[in-house]
């Protein structure tokens, strides 16, 4: 009994042992995709920051039993996520990186860091945030800490971003259904880099390609981004390269860093070096293939095509204002066209849902009156009245619907044959159960019309037909209208006739080699 005693407590101590021997990995993130040409501003209440072990509901794949979570130590910080927006207020931003790093610096040193951003946010008076946020996070953890980053192909990669990083990955996909995916695969490479006591890959092919589109001109459901996304998994593959990635920029922005990128990590130099540059010339190449994911046209011109078609519904993108793309979200432009067409007028018209504008005033006098009422209140233009003013709706009010996590409160109003969604707060409206929730009936309404560029797949496979609409706003497709001043020049499509950019890949320095800036 003595002996089988013995056993247990060693067996036990064993166990210890190989546990303590796990790595140390924290994980942190600030995100967002935010327009310079839009006159909005983000807040901290914007970006719904989760802390410590809340974070975790964020990944399903380090839920408590899974083998990510099992695999090392957890010390979750910070990692906000807004919706997409203006730009970020400076006071937001110090607010959000202070906590962050004073939760860093509880429990470090770290063997490993999660780095999980978007890669587009913009802070007022500060050019590439998530450069300088990385930086920042080094003077607390140091320079042996292995970080993974994993953002948004619509992300941007400054140089400085490639140095202070060790492993970076992007989604593969727009839109992003492998958003998830990529997050874990973010997660994968750390864990086994570490765990093989790798260390960091020894080379960074960092290759800045002058191409900024937008992402409806960029899909990967179509050519030719779907060829030449469908490049990068082989290359990412070959022994001696860790990942590979290309991002394609957002094209909102007026900063040097706003381009796309391509970049390979790994072991083996020429696999890397070849390897990213095959991505850049193949990039390079396609550039003049790249064309918008769906007809465009006009607001008049789509609501033609929409009236005269028999498939239901018939969506048309409201782009110029898409807050997924960083549009203010209340531009009424495009629903005072709407409300100005005969066709509308009468509650027998064709149906039409707009979805959606922000109204707090009207949203609130709404649920003073209650569903029945009749209502007449202003909504939309408190941010973004550039191209129309506030729009006044009068009309029905049809359902009315607390707690949504962006909206916060929801109205319908009936106005002729149009049903208008007014929202205390902007949100984007992307689920079949956005509009059920409400009522609404979205595959059997005659038009659909919602603020978005391409559709995502839930929108996508409920369309009957769809087309998308050149409107006005922040997020303007039409980039020669935007007016850039600072990013770097020639940049196709801007100057079509550019000659060919030097597409070699540069070699960027480890991390624990990297001038801190």
């Amino acid at each position: 009994m003595l002996l089988l005693l013995v056993g247990c407590n060693t067996k036990s101590s064993d166990k210890k042992t190989a546990k303590d021997t796990l790595p140390k990995i924290a994980i942190a993130g600030i995100a967002i995709e935010s327009s310079t040409f839009s006159p909005a501003v983000t807040l901290e209440d914007a970006f719904h920051a989760k802390t410590g072990d809340d974070v975790f509901s964020l990944y399903p794949f380090m839920s408590k039993d899974s083998l990510s979570r099992k695999r090392a130590h957890w010390f979750p910080t910070l990692k906000g996520h807004a919706l997409p927006g203006g730009i970020v207020t400076k006071e937001t931003y110090e607010s959000l990186v202070g906590k962050t790093l004073e939760m860093l610096k509880e429990n470090a040193p770290y063997d490993g860091l999660f780095f999980d951003i978007h890669g587009a946010m913009s802070v007022e008076g500060l050019d590439d945030p998530e450069g300088d946020l990385i930086s920042r996070i080094r003077e607390v953890v140091g320079y042996e800490t292995l970080i993974s980053t994993c953002m948004d192909l619509h992300g941007n990669v400054s140089q400085r971003l490639a140095e202070q990083t060790d492993l970076i990955t992007c989604y593969r996909m727009a839109p992003h259904e492998d958003a998830m995916e990529s997050k874990k695969r973010a997660v994968v490479n750390l864990l086994d880099r570490l765990e093989g006591n790798q260390g960091k890959p020894a080379y960074k092919a960092w290759i800045p390609v002058p191409i900024l589109l937008p992402g409806e001109m960029t899909s990967t459901r179509v050519e030719p981004g779907k060829s030449l996304y469908a490049k990068v998994a082989p290359i990412a593959a070959q022994k001696g390269i860790v990942d590979a990635a290309i991002w394609v920029g957002y094209a909102w922005a007026d900063e040097p860093r706003n381009h796309a990128v391509v970049m390979v990590t790994g072991d083996d130099r020429d696999k890397v070096t070849q390897g990213a540059e095959q991505l850049a010339n193949s990039f390079w190449e396609a550039r003049n293939a790249f064309e918008f994911v769906a007809p465009t046209t006009t607001l008049e011109e789509s609501l033609k095509k929409a009236l005269s078609s028999k498939e239901k519904p018939f969506i048309i993108s409201d782009m110029g204002d898409n807050p997924t793309a960083g549009g203010a979200g209340d531009v009424t432009w495009t629903l005072r066209e709407l409300l100005a067409r005969p066709e509308f007028s009468s509650p027998n018209g064709p149906s039409l849902i707009y979805a959606s504008i922000p109204g707090p005033d009207l949203v609130q006098k709404a649920v003073e009156l209650g569903v029945g009422e009749k209502i007449t209140a202003l909504a939309g233009a408190q941010v973004d009245s550039r191209f129309s003013p506030p729009i006044e709706l009068s009309g029905t009010i049809e359902a009315i619907k607390h707690g949504d996590r962006h909206a916060e409160t929801e109205v319908v109003v009936k106005v002729g044959s149009i049903s208008v969604i007014v929202t205390k707060k902007r949100k984007p409206y992307h689920k079949e159960n956005d509009f059920t929730n409400l009522g609404l009936d979205p595959r059997n309404s005659d038009i659909l019309v919602v603020k978005i560029g391409y559709l995502v797949p839930e929108l996508y496979n409920m369309r009957g037909d769809w087309i998308m609409a050149l409107t006005p706003g922040g997020v303007d497709q039409d980039l020669e209208r935007l007016g850039y001043q600072r990013i770097n020049r020639p940049m196709f499509p801007l100057d079509k006739d550019m000659e060919n950019p030097n597409l070699m890949a540069q070699l960027i320095p480890l991390s624990s080699n990297a001038i801190k800036q």
